[in-house]
């Protein structure tokens, strides 16, 4: 499982807010960043795993987000 090295960035404000989209901006800044298919995968099935405020926290806590 190869993760990003580094916090990849993805924006939040003046986008559209239903948390399929925002997963589909946190793939593909994910992949921009170098992280691998089997990261992204549980990545994702770990911030979908609850409501949409726990989505939103594990996104802020790794991305830069604006």
């Amino acid at each position: 499982m190869n993760a990003t090295s580094i916090k990849p960035t993805v924006k939040l404000i003046d986008q559209d807010g239903n948390a399929l989209a925002i997963m589909g901006r946190i793939k593909q800044a994910l992949k921009t960043a170098g992280a691998d298919k089997e990261y992204i995968d549980k990545y994702i099935s770990e911030t979908t795993s609850s409501d949409y405020d726990h989505l939103l926290a594990g996104i802020l806590g790794t991305f830069l987000a604006y």
